[in-house]
């Protein structure tokens, strides 16, 4: 499957950091973690920390699914509005996947201090209305919000334009928020965990699972075979082919990153992660070399042809639609990539274990992919070391 196409900013800025080996042997572990994006990272993080014997094994290089076209937001927001997500799975289960994403934003924050990697960033966040049919929405959200206990302000029309540059009826405006590098935390998770006894082969596809009495042979393409007790599936958008039934819809989403700018100053207050209420919502965010980054513009197909074909139109439908708004600020687009996504019916990860066995999965769907990983190393490092977790139940597949 054919995640992304384009030029994802982050593997052109960073290239490939670190050459990792091919798996041409046969060996045992004790958990054998599939996949090498920001999941298996974080899962194979939380699993070394915790002392058991991992192996982490990838098709691709490190990184090069998914994570690197990331935009690498970090939010406590979910893609559903908790107003919306209340009447799906009930108040309290809304609230609680809240803040277990406010809580993944500052513990990644943490884990970024003790592994000494510099591309954790703090912002706040502005979610506005795109529409003045979508005032309502925001001051429902906001109420909701405030209920839950979120530090939140509900900002007016001259509020936003005073802060923030740019017209819009309302806003809530939100403390908590980050943004970082992806595809580069991936590889400084997996560097520091290396040194901790982790087993990382990359180019080392899995092509078969064969599941015995007291754990399973996971057989890869080119012969080689693990020997595990237990399997952390972490593919991402690729589970299906491990998957008997259909978990999430792919969706196609865009990305345009401008040239570097010569502003010394902030371009908007606080350089805040900013979002709206448009379905398909817009994103924008800065980043640390003086650049923004504006993404959206989905479409709800997975068809890789079709996708990359409509490239060329959204980066200028995106670049008009950052004009809209910051008509001042002299974006020139020079980076554009596309990406697919899965999309869950409650806008809910799946995370644990499902029908196959010894096998636990760390699936962070939607736009909170990468909170939504450190919510499953957390939970899943929890039921390999048989403790319980009071929230194993929330992103159950069988909820």
């Amino acid at each position: 499957m054919e995640l992304k196409s384009g030029y994802p900013f982050w593997l052109i800025k960073d290239g490939l950091p670190y050459d990792y080996p091919k798996l041409e042997d046969c060996l045992k572990c004790e958990v054998a973690i599939i996949g090498a994006g920001i999941s298996g990272a974080l899962t194979a993080y939380y699993l070394t920390q915790a002392g058991f014997s991992c192996v982490l094994v990838d098709r691709r290089s490190v990184g090069l699914g998914s994570t690197c076209a990331s935009t690498s937001l970090l939010q406590y927001e979910l893609d559903k509005p908790l107003s919306e997500l209340s009447k799906t799975i009930g108040i309290e289960a809304a609230e609680n996947s809240y803040r277990l994403c406010s809580y993944a934003v500052d513990k990644i924050g943490e884990i970024c201090k003790s592994i000494r990697h510099v591309g954790y960033t703090k912002r706040s966040s502005l979610f506005y209305a795109a529409f003045k049919k979508d005032v309502s929405l925001v001051e429902k959200e906001y109420e909701f919000r405030k209920n839950a206990g979120f530090k939140v302000k509900l900002l007016n029309e001259n509020d936003i334009y005073n802060s923030y540059g740019f017209m819009a009826p309302a806003a809530i405006l939100s403390q908590k928020g980050a943004c970082v590098d992806a595809y580069k935390l991936t590889h400084a998770l997996l560097q520091y965990s290396i040194k901790k006894g982790l087993r990382v082969y990359d180019r080392s596809g899995v092509s078969g699972i064969n599941y015995k009495t007291n754990g399973a042979e996971l057989i890869l393409e080119n012969g080689s075979i693990i020997y595990t007790k237990k399997i952390v599936n972490a593919t991402g958008y690729e589970v299906q082919s491990f998957l008997s039934k259909k978990v999430y819809k792919l969706h196609s989403t865009y990305a345009v990153i401008s040239e570097q700018l010569n502003n010394t100053e902030d371009y908007w207050k606080d350089q805040a992660l900013i979002w709206n209420t448009a379905n398909p919502y817009l994103y924008i965010r800065s980043t640390a070399d003086k650049r923004i980054i504006i993404g959206g513009r989905d479409e709800i197909f997975y068809n890789p042809v079709k996708r990359d074909q409509l490239l060329k139109l959204k980066t200028k439908q995106l670049t008009n639609d950052f004009k809209k708004l910051f008509p001042e600020i002299g974006f020139i687009p020079e980076f554009s990539w596309t990406g697919s996504f899965g999309v869950t019916k409650d806008s809910l990860p799946y995370i644990g274990v499902n029908e196959e066995p010894y096998t636990y999965y760390a699936l962070g769907f939607g736009g909170n992919g990468i909170t939504f990983s450190l919510i499953a190393a957390e939970i899943i490092t929890d039921l390999i070391s048989g403790k319980k977790n009071r929230y194993s139940n929330l992103f159950s597949f069988d909820r």
